[in-house]
């Protein structure tokens, strides 16, 4: 068996230490060779973790001088990839020099944040790709749930898709741990946590629906509700396939309301989907049969970690992270967004 794969993390937050960290130490495939954040105190904290496990790292970080910088990592032959989770509004820029450097890069979700910068950032990834063979993967950990893939398959069986319906809606509380990080208390990207969070859900029913029943067109309105949760709250949509179903989509993390529901409807059934349980209800009336699947509970990270380390092996990057999904991702809940703040004008998509 070959050696494990050398990679790097780069970024200290939340989710890398409680969702990344885990799953590079659970990959046999991969072999953590050192870590990087924006401060000295959170790149040993994700240190810490990785030690603590037996996995001895080398800090880097942006208050460690020249000889443990950002660049200075990139230089290391021993590092393969690297896993990035950072702010959006920064993530890109750190790609692109992962990219050059001929480091292959799993970076979280969103892409970016819009579609302008997520264009630019793809069109250089392959231009360069050429000269160095380094790939960009997305990691959205939803399309590796269970649940999803199993309900996608369900709802195939049933014939043509009749309507969907989307529905997440919480309160996002100043006490909560995601909320209480600068970039997102004050945000300079689209949407607040309408896009940080929103791009789940887009991927979760662009998932369920599949590619004869893409997203064609929406119509949205959005609004703030909560007054901490800038520059909107709440998005409540009108989407249409091109096959001309029509469904509805209804985001707010700013309501007291509480709802999480993905129902797809087709001819002959209807599915209600979520990560670990998905429910199939054959036919109509008294003749209707219902199915309950039960998945193990799993936020998807040790799965992706996974697959893109088995990709990077194998040379073919995984369909499940390209950086075009995340592009029509990022396009659906951008299009909603822009038709809100054009009192609803419909918006017709491309990318998906």
């Amino acid at each position: 068996m070959a050696a494990p794969l050398g990679i790097a993390l780069v970024g200290g937050g939340i989710f890398m230490k409680e969702q990344h960290v885990p799953a590079a130490l659970a990959c046999p495939l991969v072999s953590v060779k050192a870590v990087w954040s924006r401060s000295l105190k959170s790149a040993e904290g994700t240190a810490k973790l990785l030690v603590d496990a037996g996995t001895p790292v080398d800090v880097y970080s942006g208050e460690s001088g020249l000889e443990k910088s950002y660049d200075s990592l990139l230089k290391r032959e021993d590092i393969t990839g690297l896993i990035l989770a950072l702010p959006i509004m920064d993530q890109p820029s750190y790609i692109e020099k992962a990219l050059a450097a001929g480091k292959h890069v799993l970076a979280e979700k969103p892409i970016a944040k819009d579609l302008d910068t997520a264009i630019k950032l793809i069109g250089y990834s392959k231009e360069v790709s050429i000269e160095t063979q380094a790939t960009l993967a997305i990691a959205e950990n939803f399309r590796f749930m269970k649940g999803w893939a199993y309900a996608a398959e369900e709802i195939k069986k049933l014939g043509r898709v009749t309507g969907f319906v989307v529905r997440h809606n919480s309160m996002m509380q100043t006490d909560n741990k995601y909320y209480n990080t600068p970039w997102r208390t004050k945000p300079e990207h689209q949407g607040g946590f309408l896009l940080d969070g929103g791009v789940h859900y887009t991927a979760g029913i662009r998932k369920l629906l599949g590619e004869d029943d893409a997203i064609a067109n929406v119509i949205a309105l959005t609004s703030l509700i909560t007054s901490h949760l800038p520059p909107k709250d709440t998005i409540n949509a009108i989407l249409q396939t091109k096959s001309g179903a029509v469904g509805s989509y209804i985001h707010s993390t700013g309501t007291t309301m509480q709802a999480y529901d993905f129902h797809v409807a087709c001819e002959h059934g209807y599915v209600k989907a979520s990560p670990d349980k998905v429910v199939t209800v054959r036919g109509l009336g008294a003749d209707a049969k219902t199915e309950e699947k039960i998945f193990e509970k799993s936020s998807g990270v040790k799965e992706e970690v996974q697959a893109w380390a088995e990709a990077l092996i194998s040379g073919k990057p995984h369909p499940e992270q390209t950086p075009e999904l995340a592009l029509g991702d990022l396009e659906l809940l951008e299009k909603m967004l822009t038709s809100g703040d054009e009192d609803g004008t419909r918006q017709k998509l491309e990318y998906q």
